[in-house]
Parts: C-alpha cells; sequence; structure tokens
C-alpha cells in the first residue's frame, strides 16, 4: 500500500514538472495589420480582392505551431482590379446568394486540426466553412517570427458556390468561372 502511494505521488510529481517546461502559448493575430486577399478565374480573365479577418488565434507549444482559429468577415470583401460601378456591381454579386450569401453567412471559418512540421515550415489541415459547409484542406504555412504566411487553393463547388460553375451548369462557353480560387493569407501577431 505505501508504494502504491509512492508510486502515485512520484507518477505526480513527475507529471507536473512535464508540464511546468511544456510552454503552450496562443497569439491572438493582429487583425488590421493581417491581410487576406483572393484571386477568382473565368475563361475570359480574372478578378481579385480582399477579405478582412475577425479574429484569429495560433497556438504554439515550444515555440511550434499547434493550433489556431480564425473567422474571416465576409460582408468585408471587396474587388481591388475593378472601380466604380462595375467594382461595386461585382462586389454585391459576390455576396450575394449566387457566390457567397452574406446576408446568411456574414463569417467563414477555419480551425486548424492537424500541423506537421518543425522550424517555421509546417503542413496545415483544417476545417474550414464556408456558407454553412465544411471541409478539409491542406496547405503549407511558413511562420517567421510574429508572421504566418500561406496560399490555400479553394474548390468552391464543395461550398455551394455554385454560380458559373461548369461543376454545376452546362453549355457557359466564354461564361464559365472556374471552380478553384486563391486565398494568400499574410498574418500577423
Amino acid at each position: 500500500m505505501k508504494n502504491n502511494i509512492l508510486k502515485s505521488a512520484f507518477v505526480f510529481v513527475l507529471a507536473l514538472t512535464v508540464v511546468s517546461f511544456t510552454s503552450i502559448s496562443d497569439k491572438t493575430v493582429n487583425v488590421k495589420d493581417s491581410q487576406i486577399t483572393w484571386k477568382g478565374y473565368k475563361v475570359t480573365g480574372q478578378h481579385e480582392g480582399t477579405i478582412s479577418l475577425k479574429e484569429g488565434t495560433l497556438t504554439f507549444k515550444d515555440n511550434k505551431l499547434t493550433g489556431g482559429n480564425f473567422v474571416m468577415d465576409m460582408t468585408s470583401l471587396t474587388v481591388t482590379d475593378l472601380e466604380g460601378g462595375m467594382k461595386g456591381k461585382l462586389e454585391g454579386h459576390l455576396k450575394s446568394d449566387d457566390f457567397f450569401g452574406v446576408e446568411k453567412h456574414p463569417t467563414a471559418s477555419f480551425k486548424i486540426t492537424k500541423v506537421e512540421g518543425k522550424d517555421g515550415k509546417y503542413k496545415v489541415t483544417g476545417a474550414l466553412t464556408i456558407k454553412g459547409n465544411t471541409n478539409t484542406n491542406t496547405f503549407d504555412m511558413t511562420v517567421d517570427k510574429n508572421s504566418a504566411t500561406a496560399a490555400l487553393k479553394i474548390d468552391r463547388s464543395k461550398y455551394d458556390v455554385r454560380y458559373g460553375s461548369t461543376s454545376f451548369f452546362e453549355n457557359l462557353q466564354d461564361k464559365a468561372i472556374y471552380d478553384e480560387f486563391d486565398l494568400n493569407v499574410n498574418l500577423k501577431f
């Protein structure tokens, strides 16, 4: 009995020691200094713009990336390659139910579920939710001091973003919009 108590005490002390030397920290992303840009492609060209980050955190254990959560403000979606009426028209269309339906879905989110790598070079896997649809995405992320960068390819057809998609409609010809679009993320924390 005395032996069991001593063993239990030893295990408890060992566990406390390990925990005390393991540094876990959440770093809040500075949403004002961070930037998300997007680029969409169609048969006849492309368009690009920005989306604001509403909130975000990156989790580190012993200075190694282990997780994170992000919320994007879809109402902030802007077009940067057009001006005037054409800019406003495209922004309104992208925010409509044809695309991202921001009235019903004002945010999109990403939760990191798995991280592989070291020395600031990571392969990140997580759950991306757009328009209430969640799918797994994997991409490379580089973390350097107080910043992180990533480039993602997103297949919009997996998120019920159907307008102009040859995955849902036939005979679109030069009106077709490709399913994949780019998100380039530059986080500051």
